[in-house]
């Protein structure tokens, strides 16, 4: 792994962080009614907080393309996931919070699991998979697990509707990055004929906006501690299933590394769900505050 890359995709899970705490803070106030309606990101643009929230998470998502473009996707995905690091840093500053024994142990146990992962699996890319069956298999895999959760999450009347479609929007990023990695490769193979006559570039358009639809209407319905544990957790786990999946990258297989390969992505899980229940990290509105119409802020 490459300084470069370490750098680009760290510097891209700053901005996706500070990024998804300024779009809960907006989305919290939405209507109630704009539940997983193309209405709440058309209400929510009026909210000039999250536009800010959105400009990072622009910066992020073209830092990340970057480091895909230079990196293996089972690297930069992990190092994504570190996002959460930043979103409780900016929580904690907001609401004066000591990060405690849970904090530091959530801390260390998803740079610690990140660490191990990477130094364990030592993953190489590859030469990509040429099996349409298998490619399709793992993308089908991936948006109909996201579609299933939707579903079960619109009919949901619990508390459990935002963490289901935070993991369906992270199910969609990590398929996303995937496709950028595609999308970037096509445009160095073949120039920007070769980028647009593909479809990858448009399924990466597509999934962004659902996948931005899902986490607002999430952020819209609980709490940041609820919807950005499961985001974060997902994301990552889907990158590195499609990167091995179509992408051809290569992790090491005898027994000791898939030992702790897998000890660090239970790590990273754990870790993201420590810091996610925190108590810096915000709890956002209930009840009828949801139902007010948003302000400008």
């Amino acid at each position: 792994m490459s300084v470069l890359v370490l750098v680009l995709a760290v510097s891209a899970a700053c901005c996706l962080g500070f990024g998804f705490v300024l779009q809960q803070a907006a989305a919290s106030h939405a209507p109630r009614s704009d539940y997983l309606s193309p209405r709440l990101l058309l209400d929510l643009m009026r909210v000039p907080s999250w536009l800010a929230g959105i400009g990072l998470m622009v910066c992020g998502m073209v830092l990340g393309a970057l480091a895909l473009g230079k990196g293996e996707v089972s690297v930069v995905e992990p190092l994504l996931a570190t996002n959460l690091l930043f979103a409780m840093a900016l929580s904690r500053h907001r609401t004066g919070q000591r990060l405690g024994h849970q904090g530091w142990a959530g801390l260390w146990l998803l740079a610690g699991g990140v660490a191990a992962f990477l130094l364990a699996g030592r993953p190489q890319g590859g030469e990509a998979v040429t099996s349409p069956l298998r490619h399709w298999l793992v993308i089908g895999v991936v948006v109909g697990t996201a579609l299933l959760l939707t579903a079960v999450a619109k009919r949901s009347e619990s508390g459990v509707a935002p963490a289901l479609l935070a993991v369906a929007a992270g199910l969609l990023y990590g398929l996303q990055d995937a496709l950028t990695r595609v999308s970037g490769q096509r445009l160095s193979d073949g120039g920007w004929a070769a980028l647009v006559t593909g479809w990858q570039p448009y399924a990466v358009v597509a999934l962004g906006v659902t996948g931005l639809l899902l986490v607002q209407s999430a952020f819209e319905t609980g709490p940041l501690r609820v919807s950005l544990p499961p985001l974060t957790a997902a994301q990552p786990l889907a990158g590195i299933a499609c990167g091995i999946g179509f992408l051809g990258d290569r992790l090491r297989t005898d027994t000791g590394a898939l030992a702790w390969q897998a000890a660090g992505l239970v790590a990273i899980v754990v870790g993201i769900v420590l810091l996610g229940l925190h108590p810096a990290m915000p709890e956002g509105p209930v009840g009828g505050r949801r139902e007010k119409s948003l302000q400008p802020n």
